[in-house]
């Protein structure tokens, strides 16, 4: 009988977890290759023989996603399989239909093929959006969770954009494990709140191995998701945050959407700031969506590290680079933040350099943005010189970590900071407390 051959969509994350579950050491299957897009850097590389198992002595080789049709027909492609998440339902069914016309089938594998199983209790955190509010939402689990004598470990979403043989399984204690992992801003960004709270920080490529290495030292796993992507662990409970600033993106988004129809918990997150009209909407969908979930409102306040240097003054807002840029948003906390001041806001755009001002021209929803892109020492240089580049008063850094402790920025800079304040009952100490009860 013939053998499938296989090609896997992905941007270094989900792609490699699929493979590793379902194909690895899998002979109903042969992998041909992998495709990568959203991030840069990542295709061009080979995912090694050491990950690939038995099957693939050489390793298996990652193609840039605009060569797919090529790459379908040159090598006789029988089963295309989609890998990635954030993006919307249209257009996953536009590279489905893509791939259906140069002759291949088209796949999505879904969570009982790709969770793994673990020995103590699992709570996963995620979004139907990129940008929605899971990591402050993690956060106020985490804080939970500790106040109840509990010792969390975070096992969180991969990005293995640099060596993949070394990033098979990492362990994160302190910030000076984020400079041996040779972490870019996007990973600092995920890791670095966390390690200031006190928690350990696992990710990477394999995670039976990470799941088994947490296992060792935890009490409770927390699941810290990426983009809108499905937990890699099956949850005790799964968590879900709904943003109100995009209602109705909790039904168009992949794979967003199950995660609200799987979720035991629904945040409706940002409150305070969103339309009226858009809470009412998103509460309906949800209800409609998932009847069963619980759902929890919150806020996502904000402070300013030092209002005195952006009252009225010229400002430089950077946000979250992902939030901007495949997460759709044209503002962030940064912005609620600059306009509570009455700040007026730079520009960066003419200023812009490398790929960072090709970011702009890829995304122009961004606008006068400036999105805190790093995905390498190349791309950090780059962030840098646009920044001390832009005439302005201050820089606003509304980005989880303290970009003025990472680059060397050549004017005053504050933090923007926003963190999770539930409104209300029921709340997630509460569900988590009965959660820890059930499971003792």
């Amino acid at each position: 009988m013939k053998v499938p051959k296989v090609l896997i969509m992905g941007a270094a994350g989900r792609d490699f977890h699929n493979f590793n579950l379902f194909f690895r050491n899998n002979p109903r299957f042969q992998v041909i290759a992998f495709t990568a897009t959203q991030i840069p850097n990542i295709d061009g590389r080979r995912y090694p023989a050491k990950l690939a198992g038995r099957l693939y002595p050489k390793g298996i080789p990652i193609y840039p996603e605009d060569g797919l049709v090529g790459l379908i027909k040159q090598h006789k492609i029988d089963r295309v399989v989609f890998s990635y998440s954030d993006v919307s339902q249209e257009y996953v069914m536009h590279k489905a239909s893509i791939a259906m016309a140069a002759g291949a089938d088209f796949m999505l594998l879904g969570q009982k093929s790709t969770m793994l199983k673990s020995k103590v209790p699992v709570i996963a955190v995620c979004a139907v959006r990129t940008g929605s509010g899971k990591s402050q939402t993690t956060r106020k689990v985490a804080e939970i969770l500790k106040s109840l004598g509990k010792k969390t470990v975070v096992v969180r979403h991969p990005m293995p954009y640099g060596n993949l043989l070394k990033q098979i399984c990492q362990r994160f204690e302190t910030k000076a494990d984020l400079k041996k992992h040779n972490c870019t801003i996007e990973e600092r960004e995920e890791y670095e709140p966390h390690l200031e709270r006190g928690s350990i920080v696992y990710a990477g490529i394999d995670y039976g191995v990470i799941l088994r290495e947490a296992e060792k030292e935890a009490d409770v796993i927390l699941w810290d998701g990426g983009n809108n992507d499905l937990p890699f662990l099956e949850p005790d409970l799964h968590i879900t945050v709904v943003d109100p600033h995009r209602p109705g993106h909790e039904l168009k988004y992949f794979p967003g959407e199950v995660n609200l129809r799987a979720a035991d918990v629904v945040v409706v997150n940002k409150v305070d700031t969103a339309k009226s009209a858009n809470v009412r909407e998103v509460i309906k969908n949800v209800r409609e969506a998932n009847p069963e979930a619980t759902i929890i409102k919150a806020a996502s306040p904000i402070t300013v590290s030092n209002p005195d240097l952006v009252r009225g003054k010229r400002v430089l807002v950077v946000e979250d680079g992902p939030t901007l840029t495949h997460g759709g948003m044209s503002y962030g906390a940064g912005i609620v933040a600059a306009k509570k001041y009455r700040a007026r806001i730079i520009d960066p755009r003419p200023y812009a350099v490398g790929s960072i001002k090709k970011a702009f021209e890829k995304f122009p929803q961004i606008g006068d943005l400036l999105p805190a892109m790093g995905y390498g020492e190349k791309q950090m240089k780059e962030l840098e010189r646009t920044i001390n580049s832009v005439n302005c008063h201050c820089v606003m850094i509304a980005t989880p970590i303290d970009l003025g402790r990472l680059l060397k920025i050549n004017k005053p800079w504050v933090r923007v900071r926003y963190e999770l304040a539930e409104i209300g009952q029921p709340n997630l100490r509460t569900i988590i407390t009965q959660l820890i009860k059930k499971k003792r």
